[in-house]
């Protein structure tokens, strides 16, 4: 069966390239069931990045302070989705809708496992537009190869099925428009390490 977590657990979010850790976070869980995963990142969260050679070469955050620098952001997934929608807060209002395409999240006992995927895109706070991010990153890691059989396909399909909840007016995620972290939640996670072993299983 797979793991629940209550209100106001930390999990480990992990995202796994070549079979490795490539980024590690804690996130801080809002509600779980067998629909949604909801999870808090907290300004200040730790960021662990794993070493080594990858296909991708280095994370392109590795770079920059280890932390998160920009305010919370509630990440909201659903079982077999293959995108993330993260509300994103500035001043504790909601700045925007922020589409991350990743492989559909693998629960592990620690959290879950997935990988960033590119393609962004962003839909305004008042629901009135919306635009394409690093779609040149994308079609460019699409090119070289960067992407195993298949995997640049479901990306678009995962795409075309947000441009249409988009259009047809059926954005699940609007239900949480008004949500705002609490205290607790504002408090940062310590560090999650990088194991530097290959993945398998629920870890």
């Amino acid at each position: 069966m797979e793991p629940r977590f209550s209100s106001g657990d930390v999990i480990v979010r992990r995202e796994i390239l070549d079979g490795r850790e490539w980024m590690v976070y804690p996130l801080r869980v809002v509600a779980d069931d067998s629909h949604l995963l909801a999870a808090y990142l907290a300004k200040g969260t730790p960021i662990a990045f794993g070493g080594g050679e990858f296909k991708w070469g280095l994370h392109p955050w590795v770079h920059f302070d280890h932390t998160w620098q920009s305010d919370g952001v509630l990440q909201l997934q659903r079982p077999g989705d293959g995108y993330s929608v993260w509300a994103r807060l500035k001043d504790g209002e909601l700045r925007d809708w922020y589409v991350n395409f990743q492989e559909p999240m693998r629960r592990t006992r620690r959290g879950f496992d997935t990988l960033d995927q590119e393609l962004d895109l962003v839909i305004a706070a008042d629901g009135s537009a919306y635009e394409w991010k690093d779609v040149d990153h994308f079609e460019e890691r699409v090119r070289t190869g960067g992407f195993g059989p298949g995997e640049a396909d479901a990306v678009r399909r995962a795409a075309a099925e947000v441009v249409r909840l988009i259009e047809r007016g059926g954005r699940w995620w609007e239900e949480w428009r008004d949500w705002r972290p609490a205290a607790g939640f504002l408090d940062v996670p310590g560090p999650v390490a990088i194991s530097g072993a290959p993945t398998g299983g629920a870890s």
